[in-house]
């Protein structure tokens, strides 16, 4: 079982299932038509013998009677009994016979008549006389018109009257619910190869992509809605997902190795300058300020790197909480305008009481990479304005300067990791500063734009929800 394809499982399941359920549907209607089969034998037998009942007339001379009749006339009592014709026909399997009260049979036929001698009449009730295993029902009706009196009717019919009709019903549905299952366990096969194709062409193409590793590639199942067509999107979502992953390391890699091979160049360089002959004292020193600026460098980096994958990655293990916003801008811009490079001037304004949830280290770690950003691209003598204010429900963060701007082709790479705009400063930072802002906000729900203009400067807007 383990081993068949689902469609077969499926069939299999759907087989049983559906024998099952005409076996069932066989006997209950079997048993249902049996039950009416047998009550409208009784109605029958009932009908029959209360019809025949206006059958038997009597007179007391025959010259009373209705020459044009062709009726059945014999003696009795002081008279005599005429009986219709049509009471000689046996009707629909039910015999029906005259009696007198000492149950002497008159009139009529009876082929049970030895078994019924010892049957004390009843009158309107059914009785049940059971012959070599067959069931007869046996109804009686007592004459009371005048002349009639001390005669009964008998009706008598076997069970067996609806074989013929059971034995019918039967061979009709031994014929057609047997083909009615064969269709359908086809019909169930062919729609559940249908209804797996989908699932097929999933399997298919998830193979394909698993060799060939091209993530471009998408399940294509056609148009619809339903489960197997939400499970294809599902998979198209996750490739581009792993595809957009699988970009970006690829991206973080060519870019990381790209931002080390300058300082591990610099730094061999030194150190193979230093080894070829002897220095002076000032020039080993030189060089060895040199290695270790750049080692710095190197180490700034990978730790931004790590912080940097760890907030993509592990973005659960930064606690969030109630931060107060209002105190923690204060705090760092009075620290960081203490700074006083280029002579730039620090200064913000912060309403009072602003708190949101978030953790607290990256959202100061935003606001320093933003600072420090300004002051980076600022111009001497410039100046830094930090606003943090309610917009409605929301929350704006914004950090401003008079720099030398960013060109607006360039403001959509700015958050990309390892960009710089301005490739003059680019031995000054990692280009990491502005991608980890952007990875903050997003992890806060929040989101961040910049306006800038060249030559006029920058402004950050960071707007929390």
């Amino acid at each position: 079982m383990k081993n068949l394809s689902i469609r077969v499982k499926i069939t299999l399941w759907f087989t049983a299932i559906l024998i099952f359920i005409t076996s069932c549907t066989y006997v209950i209607v079997f048993s249902v038509n049996r039950q009416l089969l047998q009550k409208t034998i009784r109605d029958e037998l009932i009908r029959t013998v209360e019809d025949n009942v206006d059958e038997v007339e009597y007179y007391r001379n025959l010259g009373v009677a209705d020459p044009q009749e062709v009726d059945y006339y014999m003696a009795f009592g002081e008279g005599y009994l005429e009986v219709d014709d049509d009471f000689l026909d046996k009707v629909n399997e039910v015999y029906t016979s005259l009696y007198s009260e000492d149950a002497t049979l008159l009139y009529g036929e009876n082929p049970i008549s030895k078994h019924t001698a010892s049957l004390e009449f009843a009158d309107a009730k059914i009785q049940h006389l059971t012959i070599n295993g067959t069931l007869y029902y046996v109804f009686d009706r007592k004459l009371v018109l005048e002349g009639l009196e001390g005669l009964w009717l008998r009706g008598i019919v076997s069970e067996n009257q609806g074989m013929t009709q059971m034995v019918a019903i039967t061979r009709l549905l031994l014929l057609f619910l047997p083909l009615f299952v064969v269709i359908s366990i086809i019909g169930g096969y062919l729609f559940a190869r249908r209804l797996l194709k989908p699932i097929q062409r999933i399997s298919e193409s998830a193979a394909r992509i698993g060799g060939s590793g091209d993530l471009k590639e998408r399940i294509e199942i056609g148009e619809g809605k339903d489960e197997l067509h939400q499970l294809a999107a599902g998979f198209n979502e996750m490739f581009g997902r792993l595809e957009d992953a699988f970009e970006a390391e690829r991206q973080f890699t060519s870019d990381a190795s790209h931002e080390l091979r300058t300082p591990v160049s610099v730094i061999t360089a030194q150190c193979e300058m230093s080894l070829e002959e002897t220095r002076s004292v000032e020039e080993y020193e030189q060089a060895l300020r040199t290695i270790q600026r750049q080692g710095r460098k190197m180490s700034k980096l990978i730790n931004d790197m790590l912080d940097f994958t760890r907030l993509e990655m592990r973005a659960e293990s930064y606690v969030r909480e109630m931060v107060d916003m209002t105190e923690l801008v204060r705090t760092i811009c009075s620290d960081m305008a203490m700074i006083k490079e280029k002579d730039i001037t620090l200064k913000y304004e912060a309403e009072t009481g602003i708190k949101i949830y978030g953790n607290r280290q990256l959202l100061s770690r935003l606001l320093v990479n933003l600072i420090t950003n300004a002051y980076r691209y600022g111009r001497e003598d410039g100046l830094i304005f930090v606003s943090l204010k309610r917009l409605g429900e929301a929350v704006e963060l914004s950090v401003s300067d008079n720099g030398i701007g960013i060109a607006e082709g360039e403001q959509q790479k700015i958050f990309r990791r390892f960009y710089q705009a301005d490739n003059s400063h680019s031995a000054i930072g990692t280009g990491l500063g502005l991608s980890m802002a952007y990875e903050i906000v997003q992890f806060h729900g929040g989101e961040i734009r910049v306006e800038s203009e060249p030559g006029k400067g920058s402004v950050f807007f960071v707007d929390f929800k």
